[in-house]
């Protein structure tokens, strides 16, 4: 299974993906590391992405979710998925591939953005984030007003994931 957290920047894919690949010992893809140079040099800048800057991400990534969903290996991608092409070109399959949507209010997320280091995504870049969402209506859609370890469990009592632990204790009972 590859679960897509999906979402604007600020919205928590990177963090929730982390816990919740951590907690059920499955590969995470930050998708921000698959973008081409060229558009993280934009971003820095303060330039938004438009579909021409965002076609060879999305080639990366589906060919990362097609092999991930071809070897059978599990696991957590964040990536922003903002318009429905997007997600449909990278539903490689759609019994193995799992989009959620991480749902969050504007002031929440710039003020996420606002705070947080070391990210080339800034906050001038939100508004084009929001103008380019195309809101999923068939997916998880998790609000996150809530902390990133509550997120994750959400998500997996939704998609009736076990963690690790739970392996661990079954296998090991009796």
């Amino acid at each position: 299974m590859v679960i897509i957290l999906m979402g604007v920047s600020g919205a928590g894919k990177t963090t929730v993906g982390k816990c919740l690949a951590y907690n059920h010992g499955w590969q995470f893809i930050e998708g921000d590391d698959v973008h081409p140079t060229e558009n993280i040099e934009k971003m820095k800048q303060g330039i938004a992405l438009n579909d021409k800057d965002r076609k060879e991400w999305l080639k990366r990534l589906r060919h990362r979710i097609l092999k991930l969903v071809l070897d059978n290996t599990s696991a957590i991608i964040a990536c922003s998925a903002l318009k429905k092409a997007y997600r449909h070109y990278l539903l490689v399959d759609e019994k193995a591939v799992i989009f959620v949507y991480l749902k969050g209010n504007y002031n929440l997320i710039l003020h996420r953005i606002e705070i947080r280091q070391g990210h080339f995504m800034k906050a001038n870049l939100l508004p084009s984030q929001f103008s380019a969402l195309e809101e999923p209506v068939d997916v998880l859609t998790v609000n996150i007003t809530k902390s990133p370890a509550v997120i994750a469990n959400i998500i997996a009592q939704k998609l009736e994931l076990k963690s690790l632990y739970q392996h661990f204790f079954q296998d090991n009972a009796g």
